[in-house]
């Protein structure tokens, strides 16, 4: 059998995804769209449309704009004639929802570091310590790119969950954590001059974490998660809730 040659520079078409893997892939390229803006919050979900732009059957993009619904990151919006489905807005009361429940989950993986021996909360301290201390010079300079200082942030907060979460707290984390995402990404520009606080929030962890005091600790990470939320629903207040309108 000759095999297909590919042209210099000349990308071949994408082959379409086997039934069992192309949902799963739907599900991952779907929300990635969503979470990085690329479908806007508001914007009506084409099941046709989708399933041309990602070179599959309506078949397993069918499937995962269901199960992007049930994750929240799709809802059907209803009217007098007829009902469609929307890409999730963004509003201050779904942030502060999701912040909640975020910073729960990284407090009771907190305690868990924290009841780890001294010797392993000094080595996980000294990790965390190193990525705050880069976002402590980018809120100096004032010159960092959203991006990196989103990298560095989620950096920071996965290692809580990698340190002191099991399989199951591990695995509810991820499935809210990109919902998070979404709000960072689209209002990160308005946020950064309020990083400063978010790095003091971050050593008080830190310091809780060397103290080996799970309490402190817990409380620590929730504060951050509760103050990240009063600080992106000012900015939302002004410039308004996104897909909702």
């Amino acid at each position: 059998m000759k095999k297909k040659k590919e042209s210099a520079g000349v990308a071949l078409p994408r082959e379409k995804a086997e039934h069992g893997t192309s949902l799963l892939t739907a599900f991952r390229e779907i929300r990635e769209l969503i979470v990085h803006g690329r479908l806007s919050p508001g914007t009506w979900i084409l099941e046709a449309e989708l399933a041309e732009r990602l070179n599959m059957s309506r078949t397993p993009v069918r499937g995962a704009i269901h199960w992007l619904q049930r994750e929240g990151y799709i809802l059907e919006h209803r009217n007098v004639k007829k009902s469609r489905m929307i890409v999730a807005p963004l509003t201050k009361e779904d942030a502060n929802e999701l912040y909640l429940i975020i910073g729960r989950l990284e407090g009771i993986a907190g305690r868990g570091i924290a009841a780890l021996p001294a010797a392993e909360r000094k080595d996980i301290a000294a990790q965390l310590q190193e990525l705050n201390e880069r976002l402590e010079v980018i809120s100096k300079d004032r010159d960092g790119h959203p991006g990196e200082i989103f990298e560095n942030d989620r950096s920071f907060h996965r290692l809580i969950i990698k340190y002191g979460a099991g399989a199951r707290m591990t695995t509810l984390h991820k499935a809210i954590e990109p919902q998070t995402e979404r709000y960072w990404r689209l209002y990160a520009s308005s946020i950064i001059k309020d990083l400063h606080l978010s790095v003091a929030e971050h050593d008080e962890i830190v310091r809780a974490i060397l103290a080996g005091d799970p309490d402190r600790v817990e409380n620590g990470l929730q504060v951050n998660w509760l103050k990240g939320s009063e600080r992106l629903g000012h900015v939302i207040e002004i410039f308004g809730e996104r897909g909702s309108w």
